[in-house]
């Protein structure tokens, strides 16, 4: 093996998020109870769970938008909790969020959404600049041609495409995708589970992936880890995670798998 060889590797072994005994209650209720997950540089990681079992609150701690109890959050080599309000900003610059439901804003067109973001974020950049970063991120997602379209007139998987664009159009280090298939058929999902692969080879981002969706989580990520009792269970590739002998996670699978 080369040294450059041996150098690269490492590199894509750096943790760009790394979390130790984290812990968030809301007044009685215990969310996480002592979680421990590390997500490195060039992979993606789903994250499985029933709903309320804290992965939307885990995504919040990570950015910032809440305070954990105690415990630590490192992301992209900063502490989060030690973080004034400027630094926040400049860090959530580095972590893009695609969310649930697109999030596109309905009285703009698809160029304007996307330009919207560069143009609050990067004041300097010209029209011509502007114009030429909107066209290749939605030429990266297949919908150059969807450009003056409005959302409403988009179909579910065009949305779902247009607000990871818009997501990726800021070339954040790590992506946060938010239920990337729901509500979707199963033809768009997969759809949209190639495009989450390919968005990481071609930008080389680090990704979570919060999904209920098994197969999306078996074909965007290298590792599963599931949120179960308020803790993770070991990062692991799909077929051994499954392969553990504990009921939640038995049923967990024959609900997607056997319904």
């Amino acid at each position: 093996m080369t040294e450059d060889r041996k150098l690269d590797q490492d590199v894509m072994r750096e943790p760009v998020i790394e979390i130790k005994g984290l812990y968030k209650s809301f007044g009685d209720l215990e969310v996480l109870k002592g979680v421990d997950f590390n997500l490195q540089k060039g992979q993606n990681i789903a994250v499985l769970g029933k709903s309320g079992t804290g992965k939307s609150v885990l995504i919040k701690i990570i950015v910032g938008l809440l305070k954990p109890d105690r415990g630590s959050v490192n992301v992209l080599g900063k502490e989060v909790n030690q973080l004034n309000a400027k630094e926040l900003d400049a860090l959530r610059l580095r972590v893009g969020f695609s969310f649930q439901n697109s999030a596109l804003y309905d009285s703009m067109n698809v160029f304007q959404n996307l330009s919207f973001p560069l143009t609050m974020n990067f004041k300097k950049l010209s029209k011509a600049e502007v114009k030429d970063e909107v066209m290749d991120a939605l030429e990266a997602v297949g919908l150059a041609d969807k450009a003056k379209q409005m959302p409403a007139g988009l179909s579910g998987g065009q949305r779902k495409r247009i607000g990871i664009a818009r997501t990726l159009i800021l070339k954040p280090e790590i992506m946060l995708y938010d239920e990337p298939t729901s509500g979707l058929d199963p033809v768009t999902c997969t759809e949209i589970n190639e495009l989450i692969v390919e968005m990481q080879e071609r930008y080389h981002t680090s990704a979570i992936v919060i999904t209920h969706d098994l197969t999306c989580a078996k074909t965007t990520s290298q590792k599963v880890a599931m949120l179960i009792d308020g803790s993770f269970t070991k990062s692991e590739n799909f077929e051994d995670l499954f392969d553990i002998e504990h009921p939640q996670i038995k049923s967990f699978y024959n609900y997607n798998f056997t319904k």
